[in-house]
């Protein structure tokens, strides 16, 4: 016999709306899909009010008919109608119902893959991108491995179907190749044709991961104090912390307390995706609010708590607070002949700066260390100067600014600042300028060969020799190896060179000349003297 507490426990579960992430190759289109939606599906009047990024938003599927569907559209409702319980078979239009969807916005580039597979671990559907014209890529199969890893739902968006050149049929085949079987070739994975041109397939789209939403039937405890993850957080110069939360189970009130596992503090102010302020929102919300008493990082799980001593203690049980990551110096190890680059990490949210220092890790450090001596979140400020310059560090900051004064004070203690709002751009500065300290490749170009007919005079290093070039050419300014019986017997360098007792900056085959040859070595009738220059070429880490 159910107990009353079962009862309690399914009245108090309810379905939410489905927490997507959309995943893909570079260009392939995620970020123009994800655009495309926020400009159709949400009002004009609240997108244009979007101002910043806060990692994840929502959209309301509008009530009334429903687009035309594909055929595969249609033969995936057919097979919802079968799946569903009774009590809700015959909800024909039970995707646009004005049912919400969470999106959650992941980075494309290639340095933010751990954002990318965290955001998989938060959703409960997948939408793989494939462009038709280019089909699966290293991203492409990255994402696949990310979604398979977590045990997804899947959707495949087939996109920019408006080009020329598109071959659905051929990604199709590539997909399956790496474990999607789309419906079509006789799996079950539904594969949706897209265009944000036309904006083809784009309802479809929506209404499939409400028709998967509904197969999954995702359930909420909204009767209960919150709890969920860290998507996104920053030090914000005018409101301090800010943090976006994504609320799992649960209804977040305006003024509770929430506690993460490195840090907590009272909600000062919270807000939706549209920037707008909120009382309350339940499970499967964003939502943006301030209060910490310092920067969560992303991926953390957070929960709601009665009290500030209870959330202060729960903190203080988890570990240590971390509120600047530094990589002390005691913990080095250096190798014999390898030097120390130090630098410090700015950046705009804790994400980003994650993602920045594990491609600083990444970089080949067997010559060249990268030592991070500092990453936090925030604009460049005067402390970060001082530590520069007493530690010789460099400062690169990713969408984050520094104030005239900040740049004066820098000029002063010659401390260089690098700042850019693309991830490659600084990745590569700190490359080049990491890459100053490693020795150049010297590559040695041979010239030509003299052998040495009289000896003229000797002073001191210094020693004045007639010869004749028997290979190549003889240059002045060039070094040579002294050969004695065909062995090394020593080096030096061709300091001035005469023929016809006149200066000549080369001497070719069968001429004889006069050299001015410093070296160590005392050079005999005879002796061989191979001429070769050597080219010093920047190494890049």
């Amino acid at each position: 016999m159910e107990s009353k507490k079962d009862k309690q426990e399914k009245t108090n579960q309810q379905s939410r709306p489905p927490i997507v992430v959309i995943l893909g190759h570079v260009d392939h289109g995620k970020t123009s899909i994800l655009d495309y939606i926020r400009k159709s599906k949400i009002a004009e009047k609240e997108s244009g009010g979007i101002t910043q990024h806060i990692g994840a938003y929502q959209v309301t599927m509008p009530e009334g008919t429903p687009s035309s569907r594909s055929q595969q559209t249609e033969e995936s409702r057919a097979k919802t109608s079968e799946i569903l319980p009774p009590q809700r078979r015959g909800q024909d239009d039970f995707a646009s119902k004005g049912r919400k969807i969470t999106f959650i916005d992941t980075p494309g580039h290639e340095a933010f893959s751990a954002m990318r597979s965290r955001g998989a671990k938060v959703a409960d559907i997948a939408v793989l991108v494939v462009a038709a014209e280019e089909g699966v890529k290293p991203q492409t199969k990255e994402a696949i491995d990310i979604i398979l890893r977590q045990n997804l739902p899947l959707i495949v968006a087939i996109n920019k179907m408006d080009k020329p050149n598109a071959l659905p049929d051929k990604v199709k085949k590539e997909l399956a190749d790496k474990g999607v079987l789309v419906e079509t070739l006789g799996g079950k994975i539904p594969a949706i044709f897209t265009s944000t041109k036309t904006g083809l397939g784009i309802d479809e789209l929506l209404e499939m991961i409400l028709l998967i939403a509904a197969m999954e039937n995702f359930q909420g405890k909204s009767n209960q104090s919150a709890s969920g993850v860290v998507i996104e957080s920053k030090m914000d110069a005018r409101r301090g912390v800010t943090a976006t939360l994504l609320i799992k189970d649960g209804t977040l009130n305006s003024q509770d307390i929430v506690a993460a596992e490195s840090a907590f503090g009272q909600i000062k102010t919270m807000e939706n995706f549209l920037g707008q302020t909120i009382l309350t929102a339940g499970p499967s919300t964003p939502v943006l609010i301030s209060g910490f008493d310092a920067v969560p990082p992303v991926g953390e799980t957070w929960q709601v708590l009665p009290s500030i001593e209870e959330a202060r203690a729960k903190v203080a049980i988890k570990g240590p607070r971390e509120k600047q990551k530094r990589e002390p110096a005691e913990i080095l190890n250096i190798s014999e002949g390898q030097k120390v680059f130090n630098l410090i990490l700015k950046a705009d949210v804790f994400g980003s700066l994650e993602a920045i220092r594990e491609v600083v890790k990444s970089v080949p450090q067997s010559e060249v260390m990268l030592r991070v001596i500092k990453a936090e979140v925030g604009t460049v400020t005067e402390t970060d100067i001082q530590l520069a310059e007493s530690a010789r560090a460099k400062i690169y900051g990713f969408r984050v600014k520094s104030g005239a004064g900040i740049e004066l004070l820098a000029e002063r203690r010659n401390v260089k600042i690098t700042l850019s709002p693309i991830i490659y751009e600084l990745i590569q500065t700190i490359r080049h300028d990491a890459s100053r300290l490693l020795a150049p490749e010297i590559t040695r170009q041979k010239l030509g060969q003299l052998k040495i007919l009289e000896i003229f005079k000797v002073n001191n290093h210094q020693q004045i020799i007639g010869g004749k070039v028997t290979a190549g050419k003889i240059e002045r300014g060039a070094q040579v190896d002294i050969l004695r019986d065909k062995e090394f017997f020593g080096s030096g360098k061709i300091t001035q060179l005469q023929q016809n007792k006149k200066d000549t900056p080369e001497v070719g085959k069968d001429r004889e000349c006069g050299i001015m040859l410093a070296s160590k070595n005392l050079v005999e009738k005879g002796d061989i003297l191979e001429a070769y220059k050597e080219e010093k070429k920047k190494r890049e880490l």
